[in-house]
């Protein structure tokens, strides 16, 4: 089905940011949403943000005015901008494609917020 492959994890202190990247194939990037979810440990991965083909955005709660999904068609890639991260941040995250004949996962990267 091809593949989402994650960049742009890595070490930030608290009010920092972070810009991660989520690169498809183009029949990949073509599904009807995509989005990133995120997996602190030993919790269960939430939805962080998504976007829809025609562009519409949706936010968790708790991210809204500091984290943005945006994309960039030419590249096949969509981004999560990530600012004023906090420790509760830390987390694996995952970028996620819905497709018709169903979801295409990436394999995750790490984000981790010092205090």
């Amino acid at each position: 089905q091809g593949q989402l492959v994650e960049s742009g994890g890595g070490l930030v202190q608290a009010g920092g940011s972070l810009r991660l990247s989520c690169a498809a194939s183009p029949r990949i990037f073509s599904g009807k949403v995509m989005a990133w979810y995120r997996q602190p440990p030993g919790k269960q991965r939430d939805l962080v943000a998504s976007i829809t083909a025609g562009g519409s955005t949706n936010y968790a709660d708790s991210v809204k005015g500091r984290m943005t999904i945006p994309s960039d068609i030419r590249k096949n890639t969509v981004y999560l901008q990530m600012n004023d991260l906090k420790p509760e941040n830390t987390a694996v995250y995952y970028c996620r494609s819905a497709l018709d004949v169903g979801d295409v996962w990436g394999q995750g990267t790490q984000g981790t917020v010092s205090s």
